[in-house]
């Protein structure tokens, strides 16, 4: 059974918050809750109590939402999810990413596609190349992504399963993503505004079939057994999501 170490990540929650936290013998963190001596939660099992704190085992979204550093709009895990179930990745799974940001998106990418599957991922802001490849470094589990610094023309790459374009103008990368896509691979992109979903539209008349659009809306409820209602906040638009399959000629 994993326990927590010296150098391991932990969720903190405090009433409605939460905290991801690296563990280093003799830190503490401090909050409202009081302190935790590190040092006495090193060699527990993740899932206690201390205290007025919760001590749990991080999941991949705790780490997309607390623990990503970013410099650009992250893919929320709301649509991030579903993204890697239509684009149908799996262990194996090679994926080419248009578009890396902050690097959220790709670490779901490389935990759906395994350690037999591959990530090609690009980013030509050297900032954002930048920012991505620390937030990869930090948090990403498998050695499967393989960031690149530069548009489409430094990939040579070709035969992926999926592509996933996360850019302004994603239309004016048709033509060179059919071209990497196998027969049948799946195209996917997140456009904030339906005038961008008319231009992704043109672009994918030629070449493309089983078009879908769509948006996905969030609503959590209050957990209280005593009134249960939904919060008056959700995170409901995002952006739109297109998919589509690559025809052979």
């Amino acid at each position: 059974m994993e326990k927590i170490s010296d150098g391991s990540y932990v969720v903190i929650i405090y009433r409605d918050r939460k905290y991801l936290k690296k563990v280093k013998k003799g830190d503490l963190f401090s909050g409202k809750g009081g302190n935790i001596p590190y040092d006495e939660i090193i060699g527990r099992d993740f899932g206690i109590k201390y205290g007025e704190y919760l001590i749990f085992k991080p999941t991949i979204e705790d780490v997309v939402m607390l623990g990503i550093k970013r410099e650009t709009q992250i893919v929320y895990p709301k649509d991030g999810f579903y993204i890697c179930m239509k684009l149908n990745l799996k262990n194996g799974s090679k994926l080419l990413e248009i578009g890396t940001g902050s690097g959220a998106l790709t670490l779901l990418f490389s935990r759906a596609c395994g350690p037999n599957g591959k990530v090609v991922s690009l980013e030509k802001e050297e900032r954002h190349y930048k920012n991505a490849k620390r937030n990869l470094e930090t948090y990403c589990e498998l050695k499967n992504v393989a960031l690149i610094l530069g548009d489409v023309t430094n990939c040579r790459e070709k035969e992926f399963d999926a592509c996933f374009v996360d850019v302004r103008e994603p239309w004016s990368l048709m033509q060179y993503v059919r071209e990497s896509l196998k027969p049948s691979g799946i195209f996917g992109t997140i456009i904030p505004t339906t005038n961008q979903i008319s231009d992704t539209l043109k672009g994918l008349q030629d070449g493309f079939g089983d078009i879908e659009v769509m948006e996905i809306l969030l609503r959590k409820y209050k957990t209280l057994p005593e009134r249960v209602r939904p919060f008056d906040r959700m995170v409901a638009h995002t952006g739109y999501l297109v998919f589509a399959r690559k025809v052979k000629e």
